[in-house]
């Protein structure tokens, strides 16, 4: 594994690792076949669905799904089979905007001034996903929860990175979003539709993720930057690259 930071003369930043496994979900597609399909062909439309449909998650006892939002659900459904007998596997969890509908459903009842709810508060906080995932599956190591903007993949991989140069076998990163509630359309526009992707990231040299100054407009893809990178996977693309405010990602296969 390497990491090359960048140093004052501006040179790039590279960091290198495997990706051992990968799940997937958004309302309709699901199965590794669902997903290769989709990106034969990839289509905005295939992804806007805006119907509360959930992740199957039955392999958790009912009283502990009944705790779950949907996104927390698509983050256990994405992340649980790849931690299967896997033990000490620390967690990175990213999302850009978090538990909108459950944000909104409490700033609607302070508005009504309606009793809040300590158990909605204490689940809506960004760092509740690892915490559920902690209790459930009595996990002990390292786990980090990251807002980070339009690149949450890119920093949510540099931050597995460094728990792999630590010494840590595998990491698991889970990045997703849910579809947010319509009063915040005027500032949410980047999640067409509700969507988890989970990497099992281990040592090696598979992949190399490299960061450049980049003096551009952003350029926006018509999905999410994470389901890019799922068609770049499962295409046996090169590189696929993001752009993000002054930041250029490029994700390169070595073979």
């Amino acid at each position: 594994m390497e990491w090359k930071p960048l140093n004052r003369a501006g040179t790039s930043t590279v960091i290198t690792f495997n990706i051992a496994q990968w799940r997937a979900w958004t309302p309709g597609l699901s199965s590794a076949d669902d997903w290769q399909q989709w990106s034969c062909a990839p289509t905005l439309e295939a992804l806007n669905d805006t119907a509360e449909a959930a992740p199957d998650v039955s392999f958790l006892p009912a009283m502990q799904r009944r705790r779950l939002s949907r996104m927390a659900r698509m983050a256990f459904h994405v992340g649980w089979p790849l931690a299967d007998g896997l033990s000490d596997l620390p967690f990175v969890f990213v999302s850009r905007h978090g538990e909108t509908p459950r944000t909104f459903d409490i700033l609607s009842d302070l508005a009504a001034d309606q009793p809040l709810s300590p158990t909605q508060f204490s689940l809506s906080v960004h760092n509740a996903i690892i915490g559920l995932w902690s209790i459930m599956r009595a996990e002990a190591s390292e786990m980090t929860a990251l807002a980070a903007a339009g690149d949450g993949l890119e920093h949510g991989v540099m931050e597995a990175v460094a728990l792999l140069h630590e010494g840590a076998p595998a990491v698991l990163l889970v990045v997703t979003e849910d579809q947010p509630p319509a009063a915040y359309a005027r500032w949410i526009d980047d999640v067409p539709a509700p969507y988890a992707v989970a990497l099992l990231l281990t040592p090696g040299s598979d992949w190399s993720l490299t960061l450049d100054p980049h003096a551009g407009e952003p350029v926006q893809p018509g999905w999410p930057h994470a389901l890019s990178l799922l068609c770049c996977l499962l295409r046996d693309q090169p590189t696929c690259q993001h752009f993000w405010k002054n930041r250029a990602w490029t994700w390169q296969r070595s073979h």
